[in-house]
């Protein structure tokens, strides 16, 4: 688990290859939005699917991550039974954008 945009851009450095960002919303140095913004910065992870994943789920939260570039939604709890088919969906292209 990584809690910044600067670890996430790091540690994808390493890899061959990212799919997949599960972004929480609430970090303990940065904030899902500034990470957000940091990882479509670096040139290897624009177009590499993030989705936002936070307890504090609402409309509202939901409107604003839209708004800043996030590709999906999921409300915590996260749902046992519906998360791998979500996960599913996002990475054969259907954006998920779920209260729960």
């Amino acid at each position: 688990m990584k809690t910044s945009g600067y670890e996430v851009v790091e540690y994808a450095d390493t890899l061959p290859r990212l799919d997949l960002v599960l972004m929480d919303i609430r970090l303990p140095y940065e904030d899902g939005y500034g990470a957000l913004k940091q990882i479509r910065s670096a040139p290897k992870l624009k177009d590499t699917l993030i989705v936002a994943v936070t307890a504090h789920a609402s409309r509202e939260e939901m409107q604003k991550c839209r708004e800043a570039g996030f590709d999906g939604f999921i409300a915590k709890p996260i749902d046992p039974d519906l998360f791998p088919e979500q996960i599913k969906q996002i990475l054969f292209g259907n954006s998920i954008w779920s209260l729960g």
